[in-house]
């Protein structure tokens, strides 16, 4: 018992080393601030009003009213009945955010190189390098917490894998399983879509693999027990992946009715994404090589250059004072790659892509094959449409690769790959099984390579690169020759700076290399050697981008919005409404307000359409249809004002008679000049029981709303005919049931996004609950996988202390 806990100190010590890490990296959540993020801050303003209904009720909805008109939280912080693997999550995530995220870079990467066997020392280098890469960082700093989240169990699902691999079966089904569901329950379905491609690859390496070993019986049983390891998995996240897997096809990510665009011009039919939005950002191929030079191409967007700098100059000879040339500099525009827009380049560090070289040399065997097969499929794909015959091939024929957009993020396996491969670069050095003659020679030609890299570009950047970017031409009209000339002696001063750094940091690790061979160092002092390097390296460059100056008070991060005079003015108003905000494109709205605003790629696909066609124009028709009884609009001060809209059509009518339209052309294309309070569009194929109608609609004819909650809705309805309303709510088939005096009634889809169903006459009561099947189904799954996995948890541990102490036995 002693012997086995001494054997846990080392590794002890080293989670505690990264706990101090993370902590140290992001200090000010000591003194209780909160890293500003500005994803986060939009994720708070949509996610406000079910955050404020649980907090109220003790309930969950899973509807809310408070964006683009209604649309299911399933994409937006949802919980779910009987989820105990998030209750895992939020465990192993003790740290405060974002520290806790750089807690889990370090521990699954960690956990990762124990598996492949590396020595604890080197396993927590390798963790040092892989969480401190700079991409990862700046996810934490913008707040893309969920992929920061998903990638950070990537390395503890491939623990899972290989360990079954190494016949470990109990164990890797066991971590695999557990792996697995945090991955999904991280929920960022792209970065796990990349984390299937990256063991796609692995898959056909080992393939080949036992192939050549005549072990093939062994792979397809490891293969069959990762199957149901995966599977236990999906069951554990059942109602998140259930009810995502419902939303996706009505969702803006899902195939579109529409075959036409607003301006009338036809549409590129899909099944998912189009491509030119896919491919937007593409990383271009001379942009790779930030990967080993900071600020190849300028560093992120904008940078601070300082008052040392050419465009200090070029300001103050415009006619800029100090201070305002000072203000100017803290932004300029030095990024000059392809992308529209980058926080940061994507530095996985230049120690580290120097062990990756000596790697490819000194590393043999399938791990090899795997790690540079993820990175070459990495980078390629990372192009996008600057390598479209691959891209094109992904995007047309691979299942779901169309449902992602940013094809640079999947450089984030690459990232994965080389630290691994780097490591066992060193693993490689320290061990017997190659001679040093052949050591030295891996060694020569890494230099050559990585420097000599690094020196032509120093050399030969003129003829290489103009350092122009795709804004220059509007920086040119605005300013002149002289301030673009200015701009690109900059770029090229940031580029000098950062290539030599990088070529001095490979010298410096040559040289350990070398006193290492010549047995001048020992090995610990290498790895230290190494580990001062690395650090320094990556954090000197994260601390550029994410830093101290990122953190604010709680309080302005839990209240990131605060009530203007506009605002104010609306909330005076407690009846069921809409408002839509002409002054921003953020969440603002969606946190105050029932609003037509909202900011997420996952909004409903119908209700983004009408937005493209009708209300991004301010056409009054649509917005009357959609009870907007507010706009918010720029007045002449540029102040904030309210404008009340007289005309809304309230939250539900009667009207008199259809429109019948064929498909969805027509029936988007009708609302352009339809009169909503008297006609409604419904297309006849979706909805082929409605009758073209002519109702009655008497002049004391009223259904008023009387009870509201963003997921249940009750109507008073009186009407001496029979009649047919038109409520102002989006209509979402999955999970709304609409009820007549407390029995079940149909309705449909009328006017392209909103509900509308048959009212007998007389007085009624009409209820709407969101109330939807998937949960329930989902949560059930959830309880049944859950308790199977304690089981098999619970036996699979007792048969390892069984193994262990017949183990123990045999060798006394």
């Amino acid at each position: 018992m002693n012997f086995s806990f001494k054997k846990i100190i080392p590794h002890l010590l080293v989670l505690l080393a990264f706990v101090v890490a993370s902590l140290i990296y992001f200090s000010p959540v000591l003194q209780g601030k909160q890293i500003f993020q500005s994803d986060i801050m939009l994720y708070n303003g949509m996610a406000e009003q079910q955050n404020q209904f649980r907090a109220n009720t003790g309930e969950e909805t899973y509807w809310t009213n408070s964006a683009f008109g209604g649309m299911p939280t399933y994409l937006l912080g949802a919980k779910y009945p009987n989820n105990y693997i998030k209750k895992l999550d939020l465990t192993l995530r003790f740290l405060p955010r974002p520290a806790d995220y750089l807690f889990l870079y370090f521990l699954g990467f960690y956990i990762l190189l124990l598996v492949l066997k590396v020595d604890f020392k080197l396993a927590a280098l390798g963790a040092l390098a892989f969480g401190f890469s700079t991409y990862l960082i700046i996810l934490l700093g913008v707040g893309h917490n969920s992929k920061a989240h998903a990638i950070a169990y990537m390395p503890l699902v491939l623990s899972g894998i290989l360990l079954t691999f190494q016949r470990k079966y109990v164990l890797g089904f066991l971590l695999t399983v557990i792996a697995m569901a945090l991955e999904i329950v991280a929920n960022h379905f792209q970065m796990t879509y990349y984390l299937l491609l990256l063991v796609i690859v692995l898959v056909i390496v080992y393939l080949v693999d036992a192939y050549k070993k005549q072990e093939l019986p062994h792979f397809f049983k490891s293969i069959g027990i990762l199957v149901v390891a995966v599977i236990l998995s999906i069951g554990l996240n059942a109602t998140g992946i259930l009810a995502t897997q419902e939303y996706v096809g009505e969702s803006y990510r899902g195939k579109s009715e529409l075959t036409i665009n607003p301006d009338g011009s036809p549409k590129e039919v899909t099944n998912g994404l189009d491509k030119a939005y896919i491919t937007e950002y593409s990383y271009g191929f001379w942009e790779s090589f930030n990967l080993f030079i900071p600020r190849f191409m300028g560093g992120g967007t904008l940078e601070n250059v300082g008052r040392d700098s050419n465009m200090y100059d070029a300001f103050i000879s415009l006619g800029a004072t100090p201070v305002q040339a000072l203000n100017e500099v803290k932004q300029a525009p030095t990024y000059w790659g392809d992308q529209p827009i980058v926080e940061a380049p994507a530095y996985v560090g230049a120690v580290i892509i120097f062990l990756f070289v000596l790697g490819l040399f000194l590393v043999k065997g399938r791990l090899k094959w795997w790690l540079v097969g993820g990175v070459i499929m990495s980078w390629l794909l990372s192009l996008g449409k600057n390598f479209g015959l691959l891209t094109d091939v992904f995007i047309d024929y691979v299942p779901l690769y169309n449902k992602f957009r940013a094809v640079s993020s999947i450089q984030v396996i690459l990232e994965l790959c080389i630290p691994v491969l780097g490591i066992f670069a060193l693993v490689r050095l320290f061990n017997d099984f190659e001679k040093k003659e052949v050591k030295l020679k891996a060694l020569k030609y890494t230099i050559a390579i990585t420097a000599g890299i690094a020196l032509v570009f120093l050399l030969f950047k003129s003829s290489l690169f103009d350092f122009s970017g795709l804004r220059d031409g509007q920086y040119l009209q605005a300013y002149g020759q002289s301030f673009i000339d200015a701009l690109k002696e900059d770029r090229k001063a940031i580029f000098n700076a950062d290539t030599t750094r990088s070529l001095v940091l490979v010298l410096l690790s040559a040289g350990i290399i070398w006193l290492f061979l010549k047995e001048k160092l020992s090995e610990k002092l290498v790895v230290l050697a190494f580990a001062a390097l690395i650090v320094f390296d990556l954090v000197s460059v994260d601390k550029r981008y994410v830093n101290n100056d990122d953190f604010v008070s709680a309080v302005q991060v839990q209240k990131p919005y605060q009530q203007s005079a506009a605002d104010q003015e609306i909330l005076k108003d407690n009846s069921h409404y809409r408002v839509y905000d002409l002054t921003t494109g953020d969440t603002r709205p969606s946190y105050f307000h029932n609003s037509l605003n909202g900011y997420t790629a996952a909004r409903m696909k119908r209700f983004n359409e009408l937005f493209d066609f009708y209300i991004r124009r301010n056409h009054l028709e649509v917005l009357n249809m959609l009870n907007t009884k507010y706009i918010i609009a720029p007045a002449e001060n540029n102040q904030a004002q309210v404008f009340t809209n007289t005309d809304a059509n309230g939250n539900a009518w009667f009207i008199e008679s259809f429109k019948l339209v064929d498909n969805a052309n027509e029936e988007i294309l009708a609302l352009d000049s339809l009169n909503t309070k008297k006609v409604g569009v419904i297309n006849k194929t979706q909805f082929d029981d409605v009758s073209n109608k002519i109702y009655q609609v008497d002049s004391l004819a009223s259904i008023n709303l009387i009870d509201y909650k963003p997921n249940y809705l009750k109507y008073e309805t009186n009407n001496i005919n029979d009649g047919f309303a038109v409520f102002s709510e989006n209509y979402y088939q999955q999970g709304w049931q609409a009820y007549i005096d407390g029995k079940e009634a149909s309705h449909i889809r009328v006017n392209y996004v909103l509900r509308g169903m048959e009212i007998p006459g007389g007085t009624h009561t009409i209820e709407f609950k969101f109330d939807p099947q998937v949960v329930k189904t989902g949560s059930s799954i959830a309880l049944g996988t859950s308790i199977i996995v304690v089981l098999l948890l619970l036996g699979g541990l007792f048969y390892q202390f069984k193994k262990d102490n017949e183990n123990t036995s045999a060798s006394a």
